[in-house]
């Protein structure tokens, strides 16, 4: 039971006896970094629930009655998302597909809790999202205790006797990838020769490369974001370093590319199994593709995101804790393949693959 629940109904049967004048609509929202140097994943988010509102509007609705989508822009900034956690109170939104930093989703998260709406992140992966408490908050994407299990493994196997040097941006998305990556090699016996924390924004990360140089680093880590990450590969082979570069999800753009260009060659990340070839989601990844837009990284997982809100209201209705209720005790077929929930509210399949990134594009490693 969340802590407005009541608080909630009360003003949900006040608000209904004064719909009579305007047509009633279900207010749902997205939020992610619509600006930014991360915009390229709230462009993302934004695409697939616009597309997910235009299916349900065109379909007649939510229990007959249109969907509003509210976009939020955090900026991935703490202080920002929780601004724009208000701003979807203030909008009267039931549901919150966001966000995308885990350190925007954390503090948010707060505001979601104490006011009564659902929030279902595509995107942010820091454990902690899902460890508060919060009954109402889920993610359609894995946790990074996941994501650095796989990361780790795959190192030891694939890199035996290779210097490893692990780096972070300080953030609790990348921080909190680089430190469960850095648990999982030290837990099979692989010690790091290099721990190091770098200011994310920045363009010149020369004395980096010179020290992961001069400590011989055949594997280089990054626990953060592919703006920084390309920077790094690409400054690595401007003085002639051939280290592998290995990362995580915010990767997932070919921004990252543009970054690089050939020298993001081989680049490795982890990532849920493409979702772009499922079955499940042909239909609307074509769609996508008609419309001119490649439908990558959290595009469908947010689109997933809000077809488990309205199956559960479907089921469930708009009470709250009957969607909670609903959310925990189903699966859920969306465009990336069935989902089920656990008690915390991570998904319960198969979170992480590797990817490779080749002339320009990123497949998913067989």
């Amino acid at each position: 039971m969340t802590f407005k629940s009541a608080l909630v109904a009360t003003a949900a049967t006040v608000a209904l006896l004064g719909a009579t004048v305007a047509q009633a609509e279900i207010v749902i929202g997205v939020a992610g970094p619509i600006t930014g140097q991360y915009a390229t994943f709230g462009d993302q988010m934004k695409r697939g629930a616009e597309l997910a509102v235009a299916d349900i509007n065109a379909a007649g609705g939510l229990n007959g009655e249109p969907v509003r989508l509210v976009v939020g822009d955090d900026a991935c900034d703490p202080k920002q998302a929780v601004a724009v956690a208000n701003q979807m109170v203030n909008e009267g939104a039931v549901f919150v597909a966001g966000h995308f930093c885990s350190g925007s989703s954390i503090p948010a998260s707060a505001v979601y809790y104490e006011e009564g709406i659902l929030q279902i992140s595509p995107a942010s992966t820091n454990p902690t999202l899902t460890e508060q408490g919060f009954d109402n908050v889920f993610r359609t994407c894995g946790r990074d205790d996941q994501q650095g299990m796989v990361a780790g493994a795959y190192i030891a196997e694939n890199f035996a006797g290779a210097s490893v040097a692990v780096v972070h941006d300080k953030t609790a998305y990348g921080k909190g990838l680089a430190d469960e990556t850095k648990a999982a090699l030290n837990a099979l016996g692989i010690e790091e020769v290099l721990y190091e924390a770098y200011t994310a924004g920045e363009k010149d990360y020369s004395a980096l490369v010179s020290k992961l140089k001069e400590a011989r680093v055949d594997v280089l880590y990054v626990g953060g974001y592919h703006t920084e990450a390309g920077l790094m590969v690409r400054q690595m082979r401007e003085q002639g370093m051939d280290t592998q570069l290995i990362s995580g999800d915010a990767l997932v753009t070919n921004e990252y590319w543009a970054i690089t260009g050939d020298a993001g060659e081989g680049t490795l990340m982890t990532f849920g199994p493409d979702p772009r070839n499922f079955e499940t989601a042909a239909e609307i990844v074509e769609r996508f593709r008609a419309g001119g837009y490649e439908p990558e990284g959290y595009t469908l997982y947010t689109y997933a995101a809000v077809q488990v809100f309205v199956d559960a209201v479907g089921r469930a209705g708009m009470d709250l804790d009957g969607k909670i209720a609903d959310i925990k005790a189903n699966s859920f077929d969306t465009v990336i393949g069935p989902l089920s929930f656990d008690e915390k509210g991570d998904i319960e399949q198969t979170a992480y693959v590797f990817y490779e990134w080749n002339d320009g594009t990123y497949a998913e490693m067989q």
